[in-house]
C-alpha cells in the first residue's frame, strides 16, 4: 500500500495539504501552498507507535516528517482532520492500514528525539512540583540558550504574553505596555518594595526600577535567565534599585513588601499547590498591599488541569498545568486575598506568539546554529499551534488583581482606570 492511500484514508481525499511521500506518492490538494512530506520510513515507526499529534511530532522533530510553506497555515487547516484528534480509525481500517505499511513498523521501535522529556527523567528527582523536579522541569526549558531566546523574543527579552494597544502595535511597544499595565495595576510608587515571582530575564523588575523608582527583587529557578538579568541591570545603570537572584520562589526570605508580580509562574506550580502558593505570596505583603497574579488558563474550570502524555508537557512545559479562572480566583480569594479586577488577554497573546514565530522564522538558520534543528523545529511547531490555541479558546491569559485588606481598607480608587 503507496503512502499516499494511508493518508487519504485517515484523513480523506479532499484534504485541504498537499501530501508527498518518499515512495513517491501524493495526495491533497495538488495547488495547496503547503505540503506535508514524509521522508523516510522511520516516520511510518512513530506514527505507527503513537498515532495522533505525538507520533507526527515525533516524526516532524526528528526530521522525518517535514513541512514545506507556513506552518500555522497548515495547522490551521489541519486542525479538524482526523489526525490531529487521535487518528480514530475503525478496528478494521486500521488492520489494512497495519498490513499495507507493515508489522515491522509497530515491533521495530525507536526511541523518541532527545528534546521529548521522558517521565523516567524526572520520577527519580521525586514527585511533580517538588524542588529539585521543579528545577529540572525550568532548566528543560528555559536554560536552552540566551542567545536562542534573543532571537525569538527580540530585544525585551520578555517571555510572556504582551499587551497590544493595536493590531499594528510592535512587539517591543507591547511588551513595555504589559509591563506598565501590571505597574498601574499593582499601583507602583517611588520607594515602594516589588518582589516579582518567576521573574524570567528581569524585564519587570528593571520597568518598575526604571519607570517608577521601585526597590525591586525578581526570583528565578534558571540560572541563566538571572545571571542575563544582572548583566543587564548592569548595563542600565539599575543596581541600586533592581535585583535578579537565582532563587525557588519558596525559598524567598521572609520580609514585608508593598507590592508582588506573578507573570507567568502560575503555570509551573501545580493545581494542588496553589493554596499554599498563594498564602505564603499573602504573607509576603503588608496590608493594603497588591498582588496582580497573570497567568495562562484553561477556558473552563472542569478541564483537566494537564495532559501527562501531550505534546505540550512532552516536549515544551514538563509538569506544566493550567487551572480554569475561576480556580485561581478562588484560591486567592481563599488565600486572603480580595478580588478588585480581572480581565482576558486571550486575543494578546495569540499576537504575541505569531511576533515571535515570526522572529524565529526569519532567524532561522542562527537558531538552528545556536541550538540544532530540533529543538528549532519543537519552537517552531509550538508557538504556531499555541497561535491557534488561544485563537480558538482552548487556551486564555488571565490578569488577576489582589489585595491583602489593611483590616477592612482596600486602599484603592473608587474607580480605578487601568487603561
Amino acid at each position: 500500500m503507496r503512502l499516499a492511500e494511508i493518508f487519504e484514508r485517515v484523513v480523506g481525499k479532499d484534504a485541504p495539504v498537499r501530501f508527498r511521500a518518499y515512495d513517491g506518492s501524493t495526495a491533497g490538494d495538488p495547488e495547496s501552498d503547503t505540503t506535508l512530506v514524509v521522508r523516510n520510513p522511520a516516520a511510518l515507526n512513530y506514527l505507527a507507535q503513537s498515532p495522533g499529534a505525538m507520533g507526527l511530532t515525533r516524526a516532524y522533530v526528528a526530521g522525518h516528517i517535514d513541512l514545506e510553506g507556513d506552518m500555522y497555515t497548515a495547522l490551521d487547516r489541519m486542525a479538524g482532520v482526523a489526525f490531529n484528534d487521535g487518528m480514530r480509525i475503525p478496528p478494521g481500517e486500521m488492520a489494512r492500514i497495519v498490513r499495507g505499511i507493515g508489522w515491522v513498523k509497530f515491533v521495530n521501535r525507536i526511541p523518541p528525539p532527545p528534546q521529548e522529556m521522558r517521565r523516567g527523567r524526572l520520577s527519580w528527582l521525586g514527585t511533580r512540583h517538588a524542588k529539585d523536579r521543579d528545577a529540572e522541569v525550568i532548566h528543560h526549558h528555559y536554560d536552552v540558550s540566551n542567545a536562542f531566546y534573543e532571537l525569538v523574543l527580540g530585544p525585551s527579552m520578555t517571555y510572556t504574553c504582551a499587551v497590544f494597544g493595536s493590531g499594528d502595535a510592535s512587539l517591543e511597544q507591547a511588551q513595555y505596555d504589559k509591563h506598565d499595565l501590571v505597574a498601574r495595576k499593582l499601583g507602583l510608587e517611588e520607594g515602594m518594595r516589588l518582589l516579582d515571582v518567576g521573574c524570567g530575564w528581569g524585564g519587570m523588575v528593571m520597568h518598575a526600577a526604571r519607570e517608577y523608582g521601585v526597590k525591586a527583587l525578581g526570583v528565578t529557578l534558571s540560572k541563566e535567565q538571572a545571571e542575563w538579568a544582572s548583566k543587564r541591570i548592569a548595563q542600565e545603570g539599575l543596581t541600586d534599585l533592581a535585583e535578579v537572584r537565582h532563587m525557588d520562589y519558596r525559598d524567598v526570605p521572609d520580609g514585608i513588601y508593598d507590592r508582588i508580580s506573578s507573570i507567568g509562574l502560575t503555570e509551573h506550580i501545580g493545581k494542588k499547590n496553589l493554596p499554599d502558593y498563594f498564602a505564603g505570596l499573602n504573607d509576603k505583603l503588608k496590608p493594603g498591599g497588591r498582588l496582580l497574579n497573570h497567568c495562562i488558563t484553561r477556558p473552563r474550570n472542569d478541564l483537566p488541569a494537564m495532559k501527562p502524555g501531550g505534546v505540550i508537557n512532552r516536549y515544551v512545559f514538563p509538569d506544566g498545568e493550567l487551572e480554569g479562572p475561576a480556580e485561581i480566583q478562588m484560591r486567592m480569594n481563599d488565600a486572603g486575598f480580595e478580588i478588585r479586577h480581572q480581565e482576558n488577554l486571550r486575543e494578546h497573546y495569540a499576537l504575541t506568539l505569531r511576533h515571535w514565530a515570526d522572529n524565529l522564522d526569519r532567524n532561522w538558520d542562527a537558531a538552528v546554529r545556536e541550538v540544532g534543528e530540533g529543538t528549532a523545529r519543537v519552537w517552531r511547531l509550538y508557538m504556531n499551534g499555541c497561535i491557534l490555541g488561544f485563537e480558538r479558546n482552548v487556551v486564555q491569559l488571565h490578569q488577576i488583581l489582589g489585595v491583602k485588606l489593611d483590616g477592612t481598607a482596600a486602599h484603592m480608587p473608587l474607580r480605578p482606570r487601568f487603561e
